[in-house]
């Protein structure tokens, strides 16, 4: 068993004896571009979403050092026509770029030992081969796929960990570049290798320049293509899960659902989720990062009214972003869209293609979000989540007054960073001082037509035993306006559905006093 060729199947023969999600039909995509024009595949997918196991799970079905077969008998893969034709059958190069960054050897030494240390390895394997010691990496593995009519599987984990941990060192960035377009972007490149599979946070396409890996065909959070289901756990998959460990579906739902990755509409966080079963508890397990720290600051900068969008998609909505200019570089980092697009990369936001609008997707994220917003010293924001859980107990207490002045703390702290006189800055206000609901709630914005208002329409999770909530907060009118409004918009045959019983709530604000009052109505008229 070799370092880096031949390496065995000892990484996924210790994943299947852990529970163990089936996600073997990424198998039969890579073998569909074997030998092909898309044989160089980049796989990317935010953290703990399974990008490791992905790779050592490719390692072992190809590599012929071993036998794999038992490993999938029971997998989906065994039963696709690919199956036996590429099991074991090929020699794999498995490089994980963190046994290099994480080293003690300067940034410029690390392309360098890639080179020696697999050149030496891939040789002693292959001695009859006619290669020369000023040979690089490429030319050796030419000559030995030439001499024994061989060609190679070649996978890299954590392609891109050089682009995160040395971006400032240009020197070490264009050596390791060149490292890949030497590989991956020569006439060779198809003489020597049957396939490529790199896995990262970022993709590869306009790394540095645009030509310098175009080749690659590139899967990531942002186009997924043909292996969207394989990014995440679907909801049959958790469900199924739920079931087996005697949990909550509805709150693993909550806690981890919400990416929407291609087509795949409702995609869960992985590894949050066998932790949460694991431990029998849903909680938040993904505990901010460096890589979230390293643009932390670029949100404060406010690009483009960033910060507002940031709180907006706190609040439940959505917005707009192009990721197509993002450079997929974190050190280059020069317009709001970058920014967002950095954050759908690492999964702090979901990215619906469709519409082209990125959100928060689940109670976990939105977690992480807060402590972001709280490390950037929003302190009105910070303030009003906090007091959200108050605002939401006097809602459903009926507590008319105690619900005008929470909005009223949330609207007098939030002026600061959002202006409130038009609808969007009304919904987000609201949506904000509602922010502890979440945990019981499926929060509804509806910016209705005109000037001046916003609706809001909470309703309960399956697993909560409260009423559905209709807000209506209007603009220099009055609070029975704002409850007629609501009947006559029949709201409460919306939510008909899901409850036998709902409260109506309508704020009004004043402009002129700058100040809200408050109605809150029963209604059980269904």
């Amino acid at each position: 068993m070799g370092t880096y060729i031949n390496v065995g199947n000892q990484g996924f023969k210790r994943i299947r004896r852990s529970e163990y999600i089936d996600k073997s039909g990424l198998i039969a995509v890579v073998n569909d571009t074997l030998f092909t024009g898309q044989s160089l595949s980049c796989v990317t997918r935010c953290r703990r979403f399974g990008k490791t196991m992905a790779a050592e799970m490719l390692c072992a079905y190809y590599d012929q050092s071993c036998d794999s077969r038992n490993l999938f008998a029971d997998l989906e893969i065994a039963s696709h026509p690919s199956f036996e034709e590429h099991l074991n059958k090929y020699p794999v190069i498995y490089l994980d770029i963190t046994n290099f960054t994480t080293r003690d050897i300067p940034r410029l030494d690390i392309v360098p030992t890639i080179q020696r240390e697999v050149k030496e390895e891939v040789c002693r394997l292959y001695p009859e081969a006619e290669t020369r010691s000023e040979d690089d990496l490429m030319a050796t593995l030419t000559k030995i796929a030439d001499h024994y009519k061989i060609h190679f599987i070649m996978i890299i984990d954590e392609w891109d960990a050089i682009c995160r941990e040395a971006s400032e060192e240009k020197e070490a960035m264009d050596k390791y570049v060149n490292l890949l377009r030497r590989l991956f972007k020569g006439s060779n490149t198809a003489q020597v290798f049957a396939g490529v599979y790199m896995t990262g946070i970022l993709p590869v396409k306009k790394y540095k320049t645009e030509s310098a890996l175009n080749n690659f065909i590139e899967y990531s959070m942002v186009s997924p293509g043909g292996m969207a289901q394989h990014f995440g756990f679907t909801k049959e998959e958790v469900r199924d899960l739920a079931t087996k460990h005697g949990m909550d579906f509805d709150e693993l739902e909550k806690w981890y659902d919400g990416y929407q990755i291609g087509d795949e509409l409702s995609m869960f966080n992985p590894n949050s989720v066998m932790q949460a079963v694991t431990r029998h508890r849903c909680r938040s397990y993904w505990a901010s990062t460096g890589a979230f720290d390293a643009v932390a600051h670029y949100i404060q900068m406010n690009f483009e009214g960033l910060r507002d969008n940031i709180i907006h998609m706190l609040g439940g909505g959505r917005c707009p972003v192009d990721p197509t200019g993002f450079q997929n570089d974190m050190s280059v980092i020069r317009t709001r869209d970058d920014v967002l697009t950095v954050l759908i990369h690492l999964g702090y936001l979901s990215y619906e293609w469709e519409e082209e609008e990125c959100y928060i997707p689940n109670r976990e994220v939105a977690g992480e979000m807060v402590n972001a917003v709280k490390a950037n010293n929003w302190q009105p924001v910070v303030d009003a989540i906090q007091q959200s859980k108050q605002l939401l107990k006097a809602t459903l207490d009926g507590d008319c007054e105690a619900v005008a002045r929470g909005v009223e703390a949330a609207h007098d702290e939030n002026t600061s960073i959002l202006s409130y006189n038009n609808e969007n800055s009304l919904a987000c206000v609201l949506s904000i001082a509602y922010f502890y609901a979440r945990n019981n709630y499926v929060l509804h914005r509806e910016l209705a037509t005109g000037k001046g208002f916003a609706d809001l329409v909470l309703i309960p999770r399956k697993n909560v035993d409260s009423p559905a909530i209709v807000l209506e907060l209007k603009y220099n009118k009055d609070a029975d306006t704002a409850i007629n409004q609501i009947k006559r918009k029949k709201y409460p045959a919306k939510v008909a559905e899901y409850v036998s019983n709902l409260l109506l709530v309508a704020i009004n604000y004043d402009k002129s006093k700058k100040t809200h009052e408050c109605l809150i109505e029963k209604y059980s008229g269904l």
